[in-house]
């Protein structure tokens, strides 16, 4: 097998295998291409995600080690419980994708930067129109104190980002996503690349391998059509 970076065409969406990505800098699979709905479709259906700043090419990923949340392995902390307990929140789906992703966009900015551009934001809400990219959102006193973002087309959530304006929202707002999954009995959730944060969560680290495999076998699962209609979580943290 060789590894080695691919120049993708701009009219066919097909990606080489996820195992020829580059070892430095690791998972660096191919350039070019497009962002349109189709070819992300495809991308995640593979195992290959997009990545890249404003000044640089379209980017597609796929690590060598991918981060992922066993959704039975969901660390939830005591103090998060007491936290939700005295300042209750209304959970929904799909009410604000548009904000949720502006705001995930916002916050990085103000922190380290963002890879969350104009044209990917253009991309995920074209996505989102057509019903692969679903949204959480964490409401306090009618605002949105939080949420999170991704694709999902099979069994895998496939996590792209998560923002909070208020303390804890985007802990509740993944606790609310990792239990509307086991109510439709998905398998896990795609992190993508681990970080301190998410594995406070719980996420853990499995080989590219192991999570292609993974998730060939979520492409079985059918997502059922009620799941990601707009609509409120009741009862979502029992």
């Amino acid at each position: 097998m060789r590894n080695q970076l691919y120049q993708l065409s701009e009219n066919d969406i097909a990606f080489p295998h996820p195992e020829y990505a580059l070892t430095s800098p690791d998972g660096l699979l191919a350039i070019g291409g497009d962002l349109s709905v189709a070819r992300l479709s495809n991308a995640y259906k593979n195992g290959i995600f997009p990545w890249f700043s404003e000044d640089e090419p379209i980017m597609w990923w796929s690590p060598s080690e991918r981060g992922i949340v066993e959704l039975n392995e969901f660390h939830i902390s005591k103090s998060l419980r007491k936290h939700l307990k005295k300042h209750p929140v209304k959970v929904t789906v799909n009410n604000a994708f548009a904000e949720v992703i502006e705001a995930c966009c916002e916050q990085r900015i103000d922190t380290d930067g963002t890879w969350i551009t104009q044209d990917m934001i253009d991309a995920y809400n074209d996505a989102h129109e057509a019903g692969i990219a679903h949204s959480i959102e964490i409401w306090r006193d009618s605002e949105l104190a939080g949420g999170l973002y991704g694709i999902m087309q099979n069994g895998v959530f496939c996590g792209e980002s998560m923002f909070h304006h208020q303390t804890n929202c985007s802990k509740l707002a993944m606790w609310a996503l990792v239990n509307w999954l086991k109510r439709y009995n998905a398998h896990f959730i795609d992190c993508q690349l681990e970080n301190p944060y998410l594995t406070s969560l719980g996420a853990k680290v499995i080989p590219r391998s192991e999570f292609l495999t993974r998730l060939k076998k979520a492409h079985t699962y059918c997502v059922d059509h009620t799941m990601w209609e707009p609509q409120e979580l009741n009862a979502i943290y029992e």
